[in-house]
Parts: C-alpha cells; structure tokens; sequence
C-alpha cells in the first residue's frame, strides 16, 4: 500500500470479503433525519441572527444619525423585501430560541431518547412557525 490511508480504505463486507471503503462518511452516505435537520438548521438561523443584529445596528445607526437617514432605513424595510428579510429574522430568532430550551434540556440530561427527541424537533420547529406567525399577526394589527 501506497500510505496508511490506502490501508483505512480496507475493509470487510458481511461475507468477510475486502472491500474499498470511504475514509470518512459523508451526506451521502447518511439518510437525512429530523435531529441532523434540527442541528442544522440551529448553526444557519445562528448566523442569520448575526447577520440580522448588523442590521438592528444599522436602523439604530440611522435612527442616531437624524431623519433623513432614519427614514431611508425605514423605506428599505418597509418594502416587500425589507419585510421579507424581517420575517425571516423573526423566524430564525424564535427558531434558535426554541430550539436552544431543547439544548438546554440535554444539559440537563434530558430528551436524549430517539422518540423524545423527534417529538421536540417537531415541538422546536411548529412553536418558531407558530410564535413568527402570531408576532407579525399583532405587528399587523398593533401597527
């Protein structure tokens, strides 16, 4: 063999045959499941809320700097757009909070069974949708 990782390729099948072997699994080995789903969808929606804070930054930048300013931001998010990128915010915000009390029950040594811990994927995902909706809801009709 060429090197050790010639070597790590080798493995046997069922029948005790050799076979050639990834070095490591990838996304295509694996079936997409609801915990690998929940996991990733945490890291984006904790990106997103970065990206949007640096716009939270923005419209107080604006709002500091005078009208003329203020009122260019609010023009922006006030456009279909604006109020695109504000939902999607809101949604990755009540995302990443649902889904942080499930991490925070696993600390705690809790949930770590498979049924348990599908039911508080769905349970994450349903409160997001189910909060974002009835925030802009009463935005709507507060506003």
């Amino acid at each position: 063999m060429k090197d050790v990782r010639e070597a790590l390729m080798v493995g046997r099948n069922s029948e005790g045959k050799l076979v050639r072997r990834p070095l490591s699994p990838h996304l295509q080995v694996y079936k997409p499941q609801l915990s690998s789903a929940t996991s990733i969808f945490h890291r984006i929606t904790g990106v997103a809320l970065s990206a949007g804070t640096i716009l939270l930054v923005a419209w107080l930048v604006a709002a500091a700097a005078g009208d003329s300013a203020f009122s260019v931001v609010q023009a922006i998010f006030a456009s279909w757009i604006g109020m695109l990128v504000l939902f999607g915010f809101t949604l990755a915000l009540f995302y990443h909070f649902c889904n942080g009390i499930r991490h925070l029950s696993w600390d705690a040594g809790k949930g770590f069974d498979l049924p348990t811990m599908h039911r508080t994927g769905k349970l994450a995902i349903a409160a997001a949708v189910v909060l974002t909706v009835a925030f802009w809801a009463i935005a709507f009709l507060v506003g």
